[in-house]
């Protein structure tokens, strides 16, 4: 029978009157029922975040002791590091070593790090620069009520880029994750209690977005609204949170390029972009989606890659050699099935893949095998939206200013990168590229020292690193008088004589 949730909710965990169900992608189980929480489930989590807040009972510790309950929190976390590894496979279709090995270290890694972070909250200071009258100081502080939406591809890992940095700040916090997956995310919560972290502090409302998301968007309560999701997703709730200028921090899509150059090392590049498309089932907006290669090259990279994907295991979540599991949903699979036709009806080459596996195994699952396209344009819809499946178009090109342009061609600017043994010229490439993060000779190392983020279309907002931490805090400024005078000399200006 699968396990019934409860929202956790001021610090109890509680039901609301409808449940849904959560599918395993791999096999259409259903594998827990989870609240239909509603906008009056919504409000009572907000609610419950501006009391906590309001009376300090997290703002008002010092930094250390947040840091302390932070570092707590990462080490039961490690303890359960397996089981959290075991639900998010389960839950989301990837497979068991790359939860395992990748996901959940993460996550450990950067509750640590912003445990540091907690006792970083630094200002400013500025002496005598009113002429020896005054003196200022810069305040950091926590912006207050942070709420934030989560995504299906990575539900507790990029959650905690948002979880851990708010509650290091000092805010309080409502987070919504995706109804497809927010089992890792509810067990979670179970931690966040057991490490101290005040009640009514961390706050987690499980639903449909049109509900939930929008009102922690709109409410007047929030103080900032942080969302990881699509595109289109990011522009209506910027709309929504215009209603009361809240803060508004964005991660939405991606359509990653990678640039090989003539001196490439190109059996590391061909292994760069099959990883870097295909890991997550190429659910990743910084997944590698178009190659771009030297015309003189093309045939010899293209049968490298070949013959590397033709070695994928396609196969259960749970198996410890499968390479690519299934897709999140049916869903899902239809829209990237969609895209594929798009590519072939607009004159793309499909020359591997795209299609549904065959076998018993598979007919329950939403599973896909990895799809590689030649002969695109820029134009075509393949080349300029996100897929968000395992989808990789590869193209050639006869000059680098030809690379750059195709590269810098779509609405998104969130991750690329570029190959070459000439570390020069793969430097004044990354400088040409309108991208948030330009890897060289990698793509998709991620370290919680260093910020991600993208440019225009790809939302604004850094998460990781300390510039994640500043987002989820407001500067303030002090000024204090120095001179013992009722009247200033600054007050003559406005009225009377010296």
């Amino acid at each position: 029978m699968a396990k019934r949730y409860s929202m956790y909710i001021g610090g109890k965990w509680l039901k609301s009157g409808d449940f849904f169900d959560v599918i395993n992608p791999a096999n259409s189980e259903v594998i827990a029922q989870v609240p239909l929480g509603t906008r009056e489930d919504a409000k009572m989590a907000i609610d419950a975040a501006r009391e906590s807040f309001e009376k300090g009972t997290w703002a008002d510790k010092s930094p250390a002791e947040r840091g302390k309950v932070l570092w707590k929190l990462a080490e039961l976390f490690e303890q359960k590091l397996k089981y959290f590894a075991f639900q998010e496979s389960l839950n989301t279709g990837k497979t068991i070593k790359y939860a395992r090995e990748s996901d959940m270290p993460f996550i450990s890694d950067n509750l640590r790090f912003f445990a540091g972070a907690a006792r970083m909250m630094e200002g400013k200071a500025f002496a005598d620069y009113t002429g020896g009258n005054g003196f200022s100081m810069i305040k950091r502080e926590p912006i207050g009520v942070v709420a934030a939406i989560v995504p299906w591809n990575y539900p507790l890992y990029i959650a905690m880029w948002k979880i851990a940095p708010a509650l290091a700040a000092g805010n309080s916090l409502v987070i919504k994750p995706a109804s497809l997956t927010p089992i890792t995310l509810l067990e979670f919560a179970k931690l966040v209690e057991l490490a101290g972290v005040p009640k009514g502090v961390f706050n987690v409302v499980t639903g449909p977005g049109p509900e939930v998301g929008s009102e922690m968007a709109s409410s007047s309560k929030v103080d900032m609204i942080t969302l990881t999701g699509d595109t289109n997703t990011g522009k209506k709730i910027m709309q929504m949170a215009s209603s009361n200028l809240k803060k508004v921090h964005l991660e939405l899509g991606g359509k990653a390029p990678l640039i090989i150059l003539e001196d490439a090392d190109l059996n590391a590049a061909a292994e760069g972009a099959v990883v870097g498309a295909y890991w997550n089932s190429g659910q990743d907006c910084t997944a590698v989606t178009r190659v771009y290669v030297p015309e003189k090259i093309h045939e010899k990279f293209l049968q490298l890659v070949l013959s590397k994907v033709k070695k994928f295991k396609i196969g259960n979540p749970q198996d410890e050699n499968t390479d690519t599991g299934p897709l999140i949903s049916s869903i899902q699979r239809e829209r990237v099935e969609g895209y594929i036709q798009s590519g072939q009806k607009e004159g793309a080459k499909l020359i591997y893949g795209g299609s549904r596996p065959k076998g018993k195994q598979f007919e329950k699952g939403f599973y896909l095998t990895p799809a590689i396209f030649t002969g695109i344009e820029t134009e075509m819809k393949i080349c300029q939206e996100e897929i968000f499946g395992p989808v990789l178009s590869i193209a050639s090109y006869r000059k680098t200013e030809e690379a750059i342009e195709k590269a810098n061609s779509v609405i998104y600017g969130l991750a690329s990168s570029v190959w070459g043994r000439d570390i020069s010229k793969c430097l004044e490439v990354a400088g040409k590229l309108n991208f948030g993060t330009v890897w060289i000779n990698e793509h998709g190392v991620l370290v919680s020292e260093m910020p991600h983020g993208g440019f225009k279309q790809s939302g604004f907002g850094k998460d990781l690193s300390m510039y994640s931490f500043e987002e989820y805090t407001r500067v303030k400024h002090i000024y204090i008088d120095r001179t013992n005078l009722a009247r200033k000399p600054w007050h003559y200006v406005v009225y009377g004589k010296k």
